[in-house]
C-alpha cells in the first residue's frame, strides 16, 4: 500500500509539472488554453492511467478469468475525449483559422500524461522538452524562413469609373503582390462594379502599402483586404 501511495504521488506530481511547463509557454503567448488547462489535462490523463496500473488491487476477489487488463483501451478513451477539448480552442476568425497549435499542444500534453501514468518517465520528459522546443524554437524558425502570406481583396468602383482588370493587376503587382482566382460582380442595381481575388506576398507590409495606395484613389468606392493567416 505504501508503494502505491509513493508511485501515485510521484506520477501525478510529474504530470502536473510536465503539463504546467507546456501550459506556461502557451499562457506567455496569450493562448486561450494556457497554464491551468494544460496542467489539468496532463494530470487527468496520468490519473486515469494510474487507475489502470493499480486496477488489480480494486478487484482482489474477482475471478482471474473475468479480468481483462489492457491499458491501451484507457489511453484510447483519454485521447478521444481530448479531441473534443482540442476542437474547442480552434476557431475561425473571418477567413483565418486559429488555435491549431494550441489544440496540438493539448493533445501532446494528454499523451505525456498517459505515459507518465504508466511510469515511462524518460519518454514523458523527453517528449516534454521536445514539445517546449517545438513551441518556442520553431516559432523563431517560422519567422526566419520566408513564407507566403495570403489575403482576400475586394475592390469596388463606380460603374462609370471602372479600372480595367489589367490596370488593377499592374497596380497590385507594383507592390510585389501576386494575384490568383479573380472574380467579378456588378452590384447595387448595376451602379457598382466589384473585383474579388486572392492575393499573396512574401512580406505582409506589402498589403499595408497596397491599402495606402487604394485609400488615396478617388475612383475607389471601397475596398476590403483580409489576411488569411494561421
Amino acid at each position: 500500500m505504501e508503494h502505491e501511495y509513493i508511485v501515485t504521488t510521484v506520477r501525478l506530481l510529474l504530470a502536473a509539472l510536465a503539463g504546467g511547463l507546456i501550459g506556461l509557454e502557451r499562457s506567455h503567448h496569450g493562448r486561450p488554453a494556457g497554464f491551468r488547462t494544460h496542467t489539468l489535462v496532463c494530470l487527468s490523463a496520468a490519473l486515469l492511467m494510474v487507475l489502470g496500473v493499480f486496477q488489480w488491487d480494486l478487484v482482489l476477489h474477482a475471478p482471474i478469468e473475468t479480468i481483462r487488463v489492457d491499458p491501451t483501451r484507457m489511453a484510447q478513451g483519454i485521447m478521444t475525449g481530448i479531441g473534443f477539448l482540442g476542437a474547442g480552442v480552434i476557431f475561425k476568425e473571418r477567413l483565418s483559422v486559429r488555435g491549431l497549435t494550441t489544440a496540438a499542444s493539448i493533445w501532446i500534453t494528454a499523451s505525456i500524461g498517459v505515459v507518465i501514468g504508466m511510469g515511462l518517465y524518460y519518454a514523458a520528459f523527453l517528449a516534454t522538452f521536445i514539445t517546449l522546443g517545438v513551441l518556442s524554437i520553431f516559432r523563431w524558425v517560422e519567422k526566419v524562413i520566408p513564407s507566403v502570406h495570403y489575403g482576400q481583396l475586394i475592390v469596388r468602383f463606380p460603374r462609370n469609373e471602372i479600372m480595367t482588370e489589367d490596370e488593377l493587376h499592374a497596380l497590385i503587382k507594383t507592390h510585389t503582390i501576386n494575384i490568383t482566382r479573380p472574380s467579378y460582380q456588378l452590384d447595387h442595381e448595376g451602379k457598382v462594379f466589384q473585383y474579388q481575388m486572392t492575393i499573396d506576398a512574401i512580406h505582409t507590409e506589402n498589403f499595408s502599402k497596397l491599402t495606402v495606395t487604394l485609400t488615396g484613389m478617388d475612383n475607389v468606392l471601397e475596398f476590403t483586404l483580409v489576411p488569411t493567416g494561421d
